[in-house]
């Protein structure tokens, strides 16, 4: 039996932020005939959940009906992409339903990759194993917080580009923050491991950072990365890339990150990087576009840009590709570029935050004048608590941010 077959202008793989600020964008541009292919019933703002693991929101702020941000006037396809053929110029859902394009945006995230690492999707369902990279086990990390009153909390980041690359060190510092104000720290070995030669990618950040993990007392393990879960006796193995040696920590409890990578089915198309075995989509780092076929954009995660993957860097990529799209279909020459913006929002206490923004350079690029935000401020807490989710819902999910 055939497939079933429909055909669109415009057609966009996924309908996370990426997907939605675009088609947003697009309709508010009066650009006719655009198809979303997207399965999930629920939104997420992903960048609470470090919030929620460190105690200080609650999930369900977190979360609003896919169909509630949707854009009016976009054919929501309600499935899942299954495979691309850009020769053919056609995506296929996990359903059978083979959608056929003229113009393509992808942009479906990353996978989390639990198995990358022995023993650590098994550790996770251990009662004292936890991570903030997904909706359901990010409460589970705040109940792991609030009860240790001694022992040893290990914290990790994997090799590779993820989601939030701050992410990792955020929750230490939450962690630590609670229990310094619960008179417990100097009980608690904090152990936080990261596989980069500093604290983060630029400099100035990365000595404010230095700062706050010699405040907590937090040990550090630069050039490392947990590379074996054995939850049963509750040990760490954690390489240490310096000196080629490893050493195992004994943990009472331990947030992990998962490596990452694009969707494995998006490997396996002609899209992808060649060249990574991530397998994200070739595209040009400013235009957006894709190097190999110009009616195919991409942003957000599952791009080859290298910049931080953050919802960010989506807000300055979602506006590039939406003009650079309507020039394409009118066959006008490229009129916008994307310079590598990211922001990392990192909370270094329960009432303070860094914010970390830059650009391709990996220098400092702020966009609020007059303040120095290469400090913690009790100011930009309130920015990451209530003001950028409020940006995010209201604004930047209608293109408007």
């Amino acid at each position: 039996m055939t497939a079933p077959a429909v055909h669109h202008r415009i057609l966009i793989v996924g309908g996370g932020s990426a997907g939605i600020d675009v088609a947003a964008r697009l309709r508010r541009a009066r650009v006719p005939d655009i198809g979303l292919i997207d399965p999930a019933e629920t939104h997420y703002y992903q960048p609470l959940w470090t919030l929620v693991g460190g105690g200080c929101a609650k999930a369900k702020e977190s979360a609003r009906p896919q169909a509630s941000v949707m854009p009016k006037g976009i054919a929501w396809i309600k499935d899942a992409a299954h495979t691309i053929d850009p020769d053919q110029q056609t995506v296929t859902t996990a359903g059978g339903i083979r959608v056929r394009y003229d113009h393509l945006v992808v942009c479906p995230g990353i996978q989390l990759d639990w198995d990358k690492i022995p023993g650590m999707a098994a550790a996770m369902d251990t009662p004292m194993v936890s991570s903030n990279y997904t909706y359901a086990t990010a409460p589970k990390t705040w109940e792991l917080i609030r009860n240790l009153r001694s022992g040893t909390a290990v914290f990790t980041m994997p090799v590779g580009p993820i989601k939030c690359a701050g992410a990792p060190q955020k929750i230490a510092y939450l962690a630590a923050d609670h229990w310094r104000r619960q008179g417990v720290l100097k009980d608690i070995r904090v152990v936080l491991v990261l596989p980069t030669p500093t604290m983060f990618g630029v400099q100035v950040f990365a000595d404010e950072l230095e700062r706050v993990a010699v405040r907590y007392g937090i040990e550090v393990h630069k050039n490392s990365e947990l590379v074996e879960v054995d939850a049963d006796s509750r040990q760490a193995v954690i390489a240490d890339h310096n000196n080629r040696s490893g050493q195992t920590i004994g943990y009472d409890i331990m947030h992990v990150v998962p490596p990452q990578s694009a969707p494995d089915w998006l490997k396996q198309t002609t899209l992808a990087d060649p060249e990574s075995p991530a397998g994200y989509v070739h595209v040009d780092r400013n235009t957006l576009q894709h190097t190999r076929y110009p009616n195919v954009f991409a942003l957000g995660d599952a791009g080859s840009t290298p910049n931080s993957k953050t919802g960010a860097a989506v807000r300055k990529q979602a506006p590039v590709v939406a003009r650079n799209l309507i020039a394409t279909i009118r066959g006008e020459p490229l009129p916008a570029a994307y310079d590598g913006y990211a922001s990392c929002p990192l909370t270094t206490a329960r009432n303070k935050m860094l914010l970390a923004e830059f650009d391709y350079t990996m220098h400092p690029a702020p966009s609020i004048p007059f303040l120095d935000t290469t400090h913690e401020r009790t100011d930009m807490w309130y920015l990451k608590r209530y003001g950028l989710p409020a940006l995010y819902w209201n604004l930047m999910l209608r293109g408007r941010a």
